[in-house]
């Protein structure tokens, strides 16, 4: 017999940002750092439906409350941390939802970083102006 668990948990990544995402059973309340979701990604309604877009996917924007702790990186690559923590959370709670959230795009991992910077340029790929004469 299953054990029920008390809550589903996922990882997410995105840039040097990540996420450790809680789902609860619930009524679809999101909390990111101990603030609200609007408190804490402000009125930037496209990180909102970055966040909500693997609960719209699968259909479960009210199964869930979700409790995300988030740190390092920006706005953007935190939000979308979020999503894929999200995602593999849901895929923790129900393995049907896999091929659904895999087909959006939510449970590959974004392997884009920063490249370091590059002895003598003046950033990765900025080179030093030249002068011809």
């Amino acid at each position: 017999m299953a054990e029920l668990k008390r809550y589903y948990q996922g990882t997410g990544r995105r840039k040097t940002a990540v996420a450790r995402v809680r789902l609860f059973p619930g009524s679809g309340e999101v909390v990111v750092n101990g603030r609200s979701i609007a408190e804490f990604f402000g009125g930037r309604e496209l990180l909102h439906a970055i966040v909500r877009s693997p609960l719209e996917v699968t259909g479960m924007l009210d199964a869930f409350n979700i409790l995300v702790k988030v740190r390092g990186g920006g706005d953007s690559g935190q939000a979308q941390a979020v999503r894929h923590g999200i995602a593999r959370a849901l895929v923790d709670s129900d393995e049907t939802l896999r091929p659904a959230l895999r087909h959006a795009g939510f449970m590959t991992r974004d392997p884009r970083m920063k490249e370091r910077k590059t002895p003598g340029f003046r950033r990765a790929r900025k080179k030093k102006q030249f002068t011809k004469r």
